[in-house]
């Protein structure tokens, strides 16, 4: 089995490194803070962690920290080694990666749709981009991982990434004020909530009610930067970022105590 690298040990890297090493795959993590390998082999440095590496996977926060973790093993990349960019930082970040890359290694882009439950049991939501080739290549790594849609060239994975985001967290935040205006005008709670759950906001509304998710306010807030987008996605972002209290809790935290109804 090929040799992977995985570089990003978060709330999602780290179950997912783990599916990988039960799978049996020979597997080496590095984390920007040390101590999260739990039991996985660990390396010093990102290009000790590729050294020797025919995959490298990397599950970053943001478009900054994967420039910075990337410049300090793309050098070490030899040729026919295979680079899965799983984090959520947008094309045109993913572009910048691809230009660095020394020649005859390969990359595709795979961020992915799902919670920390889902990472755990290898069932993300997965969009691929890159070149045929590189898909057939990333995809029997990817299986262990979740479900794989491929979405086209170099780029289009993390296209779609940022236009699903985009319309979950927006439909999410527009749920508190909806639900405000419920209150000023009279109409209970229960009732607001009973038919919203049975019309086009229903999956908005499950997400919200959801227990088990753990995506941050903060990261649904860059996902939403990610997407530029008009004054709707603008306005929602706002939202997010308005009450620094929630910057850590769960995406559902902007629309109240609706969980634990």
């Amino acid at each position: 089995m090929e040799k992977i690298a995985f570089l990003g040990l978060g709330r999602m890297g780290q179950p997912m490194a783990r599916r990988l090493a039960g799978a049996g795959y020979p597997l080496t993590v590095w984390n920007r803070s040390p101590g999260r390998a739990d039991g996985l082999t660990e390396a010093a440095s990102p290009a000790e962690a590729v050294a020797g590496a025919d995959v490298v996977v990397t599950m970053l926060s943001d478009p900054q920290a994967a420039a910075e973790v990337a410049g300090r093993f793309t050098p070490a990349l030899a040729p026919g080694t295979l680079w899965i960019d799983m984090s959520s930082i947008g094309p045109r970040a993913v572009a910048g990666l691809r230009a660095q890359l020394p020649d005859g290694v390969a990359m595709v882009d795979a961020p992915v749709v799902g919670s920390v439950g889902p990472a755990t049991a290898g069932d993300l939501g997965i969009f691929a981009g890159g070149e045929d080739a590189d898909l057939e290549r990333a995809e029997p790594v990817l299986a262990h991982l979740g479900r794989v849609r491929r979405c086209g060239g170099p780029g289009a994975g993390a296209a779609l990434k940022v236009v699903v985001i985009g319309g979950i967290v927006a439909c999410v935040t527009v749920l508190s004020e909806v639900l405000a205006v419920a209150r000023e005008l009279g109409v209970p709670r229960e009732v607001a909530l009973e038919v919203l759950s049975a019309g086009p906001l229903a999956g908005a509304l499950a997400r919200a009610r959801s227990t088990e998710s753990d995506f941050p306010v903060r990261l649904a807030a860059k996902d939403l930067a990610l997407a530029g987008g008009g004054p709707v996605l603008s306005a929602a972002r706002q939202v997010l970022l308005a009450d620094p209290s929630i910057a850590d809790r769960d995406l559902s935290a902007v629309v109240g105590a609706l969980r634990e109804e």
